[in-house]
């Protein structure tokens, strides 16, 4: 049995209005008003299940679909984690600076 995911509403909120960090090539709208918060593939996701709201990335429509399977792309080997990891990055590091997610003792330096 799959763990409990965990679900925050304030990042799911927080991407509203956001720049997309998937930026997809040739995929990306960058259209602000479609961002939404994607869930990237983990053990706490599968079929109806979706990831943890912090193993999440801000991401437009368009990037979304690919993402979820719904529009095909030809990633090329190596392309697909790098840009899941890139956009993790700058989506939590939106969420540090705005204080919605911490770390005990952190600050940026």
């Amino acid at each position: 049995m799959k763990a409990p995911a965990l679900r925050s509403k304030y990042l799911t909120d927080s991407a509203r209005g956001r720049q997309c960090t998937l930026q997809i090539p040739g995929i990306c709208n960058f259209n602000r008003e479609t961002v939404v918060l994607c869930h990237l593939p983990s053990l706490t996701h599968g079929m109806a299940y979706k990831s943890d709201d912090f193993w999440a990335v801000f991401g437009c429509s368009d990037c979304h679909d690919v993402i979820d399977g719904r529009t095909p792309y030809d990633w090329r080997p190596g392309e697909r984690e790098e840009i899941y990891l890139q956009a993790l990055h700058a989506t939590q590091r939106v969420w540090f600076e705005e204080e919605l997610l911490t770390a005990k003792g952190g600050r940026f330096a």
